[in-house]
């Protein structure tokens, strides 16, 4: 069995941002040699996430008003975690949307369903965080 570890590093300009990875993690894919087993796609940070969904502009849109709505950046002084930081609010979206990803790998190409493309979910952005591509197989 072989393994590839590959980072990503993002700096958003904005303190909540999304962004299609699927073609970084193609690349690695390729570069990795790996035909066949599995693909771990995780954020490195506790305020960001990799998710999967439809790659449609409107539905980046509504997930970004829904996560605002459940837990808003402000007022500050509706978390306990705000102290150092004004974040408490990007730790409760990385928990809803989750840590990582791990999608199959087969034929070399990864085993997808219609429409499922790869995002990186920024919540608390304007600073280098990373992401972590760890393949194994054969």
């Amino acid at each position: 069995m072989k393994s590839f570890r590959k980072v990503l590093t993002f700096n958003t300009p904005h303190r909540r941002d999304y962004i299609n990875i699927t073609a970084q993690v193609e690349s690695a894919l390729k570069d990795s040699g790996i035909t066949e087993g599995l693909c771990l796609v995780n954020a490195m940070h506790i305020t960001a996430s990799v998710f999967i969904n439809d790659n449609e502009q409107g539905l980046i849109r509504d997930f970004d008003d829904w996560l605002e709505e459940l837990a808003p950046h402000e007022p500050l002084s509706r978390y306990r975690h705000n102290g150092a930081e004004d974040n408490g609010d990007a730790h409760l979206k990385r928990q809803v949307m989750g840590r990582e990803v791990v999608v199959a790998v087969t034929n070399g190409r990864l085993d997808f369903g219609p429409w499922e493309q790869i995002f990186y979910g920024e919540f608390d952005g304007r600073r280098p965080k990373k992401v972590l591509i760890k393949i194994i197989g054969e």
